[in-house]
């Protein structure tokens, strides 16, 4: 139940944080070198991890917001898509497939603003938030890109990130067939 009348509460100062971070992102993708791709991809992991830790202190200190409830995933699909986005011009992520996961994210949250003219809150699933995870471990695998240690990042990232392509389309197809239910029953 969201706290009424809180909204600068810890979980929210992380959510926050989590955005303000795309910029300094967006610059430290502009520069496709070893340094920058390195310093962006911990950039990139620690910017998903407050996801974790809003989620944990929201729920710890029974702070959660409809604010947060607003705000988080909307920061989840706007760090990944800069990313996304960043990615295609240096060659390191395909534009369909960006393209695919760029528009689960825009149709899901539409669903979401539908239902929530309805006074309904729709909050991630298990499939939903498991995409998120494998897409910031394949995204953030993409921006380290180089070899070291002769292992070859941008393989195993592209290999992780088709999984998470099929995972993000998978749970977009979720959120449709319960949006279908929905209407169904409220003929």
């Amino acid at each position: 139940m969201p706290v009424p009348g809180k909204i600068l509460t810890i979980a929210n100062h992380l959510t926050l944080l989590r955005l303000t971070s795309i910029p300094i992102l967006i610059f430290l993708l502009s520069f496709p070198q070893r340094l920058p791709s390195m310093l962006a991809a911990i950039l990139f992991l620690l910017a998903s991890f407050t996801d974790f830790l809003d989620g944990f202190f929201a729920r710890r200190r029974n702070q959660v917001t409809t604010l947060g409830k607003l705000l988080d995933p909307l920061a989840d699909k706007l760090l990944v898509t800069a990313a996304l986005i960043m990615l295609i011009p240096q060659g390191r992520v395909p534009a369909w497939m960006a393209f695919v996961i760029i528009a689960r994210e825009i149709a899901v949250t539409g669903l979401r603003n539908i239902f929530l003219t309805e006074g309904i809150i729709i909050t991630p699933n298990i499939l939903g938030k498991g995409k998120f995870c494998l897409q910031v471990l394949a995204i953030s695998i993409i921006i380290v890109h180089y070899r070291y240690l002769g292992i070859d990042f941008h393989k195993i990232g592209m290999f992780l990130l088709w999984i998470a392509l099929i995972i993000t389309v998978c749970s977009g197809l979720v959120y449709f067939a319960n949006f279908y239910r929905y209407l169904q029953k409220n003929k």
